[in-house]
């Protein structure tokens, strides 16, 4: 199907090798068959209860910041310790972790408490999320979303891998259903994108705790804001690309 109208550029491009860690801004990435190559690929397991840690759970977790070396991890710690041992993992964070590596016959499992405004009081809802990567959704491979759309608010909080130019605020919203094409990768964007509580989460360089980012999303856009979408084609994607969009996939 072949792209008919530029919509956008690429603004800037994100990768987070761990799980609700700080990740990495590209020039360029390559887009494989689960998302951009890398991201999502690691995440931290609480041996006591089996889950996958996120920044819902253990906001502690935004503090650190992980790179890809290779086809391996490099973590940074809060105090400017590097490393991926398990023990120096848990110490952190209190708690017994051990470092995985996503594989296509692993799915994480999360939880989300029902109340974000209480969360130390209300029930917290488990689910399994895809096989291969450590994203939350089986309908997000890659996540999209305007720089007019985030406004004023600081675009770590909403951790999107693609940031445009161009569209009107939350005109993304009008990419579901259709095909993007961005240098040699298609996707096809199949739904908006529910925001939990990270979005008001701290963050290292000023970004501090703000339940006002998360009411306003939804209060004012029904609780989304920007859109996932599952790989189509695979290819090499770089900031300044056109984003073009298709017919509906």
């Amino acid at each position: 199907m072949a792209p008919v109208t530029d919509v956008a550029t690429i603004a800037e491009l994100w990768r987070y090798p761990v799980k609700s860690m700080q990740g990495e801004r590209l020039d360029a990435a390559e887009v494989g068959p689960l998302g951009l190559a890398g991201d999502r690929a690691f995440a931290l397991r609480d041996l006591g209860t089996g889950l996958t840690l996120t920044a819902r759970r253990s906001p502690d977790l935004l503090f650190a910041s992980a790179r890809l070396d290779g086809d391996d991890v490099d973590v940074t710690l809060p105090d400017g310790t590097r490393t991926t041992r398990d023990d120096d993992l848990s110490d952190w964070l209190g708690r017994r972790v051990e470092l995985v590596r996503a594989h296509p016959a692993v799915a994480g499992r999360y939880e989300i408490a029902t109340d974000p405004e209480a969360e130390d009081a209300s029930e917290w809802v488990r689910w399994d999320g895809p096989r291969g990567s450590f994203h939350d959704s089986s309908r997000t491979q890659v996540s999209v979303i305007g720089r007019a759309s985030l406004g004023g608010w600081d675009r770590r909080r909403f951790r999107a891998n693609v940031i445009v130019e161009g569209p009107a605020p939350d005109a993304e919203a009008d990419f579901v259903g259709r095909t993007l094409a961005a240098g040699g990768a298609e996707l096809d964007v199949v739904k908006r994108i529910d925001r939990c509580v990270i979005v008001a989460r701290p963050q290292p360089g000023g970004i501090d705790r703000d339940m006002d980012v998360l009411r306003t999303v939804a209060r004012e856009r029904g609780n989304l804001l920007g859109v996932g979408a599952m790989v189509r084609t695979p290819g090499r994607v770089a900031v300044g690309d056109a984003v073009r969009i298709g017919a509906a996939a």
